[in-house]
């Protein structure tokens, strides 16, 4: 027997209400076309899975902005985390697509092939049960990510320090979205008349952080969330506010994000971490774009303990994942595409993470 959230979610997959989405989506769209940017990497692989760009009105556009967080970790960040690896004594605790993503000249998975105790886990509180149960492993978890899952790894440090746990420390890598969209709409070059933000990064930060995006750059925004229905009717939403000339933020999400986002998590990430300047693949060097350690807990940054050698960062030859995070091109523009590049032989991260533009369009295009 379907359960209540079964049949709620069915809801959001039905043909009927989605064909009622995309006749809204052609009544608004704008005569000479319009160009929008998902920023969530689950929403890229939603769109592609389901088919939404092949359904978009002539001239209309969907183009796939920097949101897979282990895309946009530059290589110098690969680098140091391979570093940290090679640490004697370290066990490296990392989500699984880490281990993947090439750096100047290794991997973390070829420094597990040899030797290293490089460990995937699924949640920063994984990583602390590592160090809690053998006292003599030095635990470093490689916390990757935007504010979806910047909260756990705070609640892990503080957790950490409140226990006195001498042998657990992070290498933080944590990016936050707005900065990025900033870079994204005031570059000329891509001219992006709207963006579908991002629903499980807005649980957390809520809709006031974009509102720059609609007052600043006069460009509309709807959060929204995953199914079929989910994307159309927030590309309907945007494409009413164009024809309307308006631009705002909207939510289309209202069963996942409130306005004013989760509290308690945004409470957890600025009580261990402060902004700074971050760098991204393909953006550069964003100010007030990252998290770093604040200095109350930095016994437990990585970095700062073990102060590994890091070796100097070389790009891969022919990789396009930064134009391709930045939307100037798509993954079949890029030369390496399905011949050197695969899944199975990724070049770049775009091909390695599940949520990669890369990998979406090796799998649906």
């Amino acid at each position: 027997m379907e359960n209540a959230l079964d049949a709620q979610l069915r809801k959001f997959k039905d043909p009927t209400l989605a064909r009622e989405m995309v006749e809204a989506i052609r009544a608004f769209a704008p005569s000479g076309g319009a160009r929008l940017m998902e920023v969530c990497g689950t929403h890229t692989v939603a769109i592609a899975r389901a088919g939404i760009r092949d359904l978009m009105p002539e001239g209309t556009v969907l183009s796939s902005g920097p949101g897979c967080p282990v895309c946009v970790t530059c290589n110098h960040d690969i680098d140091t985390a391979i570093a940290l690896a090679r640490v004697p004594g370290v066990t490296l605790a990392t989500f699984g697509d880490m281990t993947r993503v090439p750096g100047s000249t290794s991997s973390l998975l070829a420094e597990q092939a040899a030797g290293a105790d490089v460990q995937v886990v699924y949640s920063p509180l994984d990583a602390l049960a590592l160090a809690e149960a053998d006292s003599s492993k030095q635990v470093v978890f490689v916390g990757v990510g935007f504010e979806t899952t910047t909260p756990l790894v705070a609640r892990a440090i503080k957790r950490a320090a409140d226990a006195g746990l001498r042998n657990f420390s992070v290498f933080g890598a944590h990016k936050n979205m707005p900065g990025a969209l900033e870079a994204i709409v005031s570059d000329e070059r891509l001219k992006v008349d709207a963006l579908i933000l991002p629903g499980h990064v807005s649980t957390i930060i809520g809709a006031k952080p974009y509102q720059f995006l609609a007052q600043r750059y006069g460009i509309p925004g709807v959060i929204t969330g995953f199914e079929p229905v989910d994307v159309l009717q927030g590309i309907a939403m945007i494409m009413r506010q164009l024809h309307e000339g308006r631009a705002e933020i909207e939510i289309a999400y209202a069963r996942g994000v409130m306005p004013q986002g989760n509290p308690t998590a945004l409470a957890a990430i600025d009580e261990v971490f402060e902004t700074c300047t971050a760098t991204w693949r393909g953006l550069g060097d964003i100010p007030e774009s990252g998290y770093r350690i604040r200095d109350e807990f930095e016994a437990y940054d990585a970095v700062k303990r073990f102060q590994p050698e890091v070796e100097p960062t070389v790009e891969p030859k022919g990789c396009k994942c930064g134009d391709v995070l930045r939307g100037i091109m798509t993954p079949k523009e890029c030369p390496l595409f399905r011949t050197v590049c695969t899944p199975e032989n990724p070049i770049g991260p775009c091909m390695v993470s599940s949520e990669g533009t890369c990998a979406a369009y090796y799998r649906y295009y």
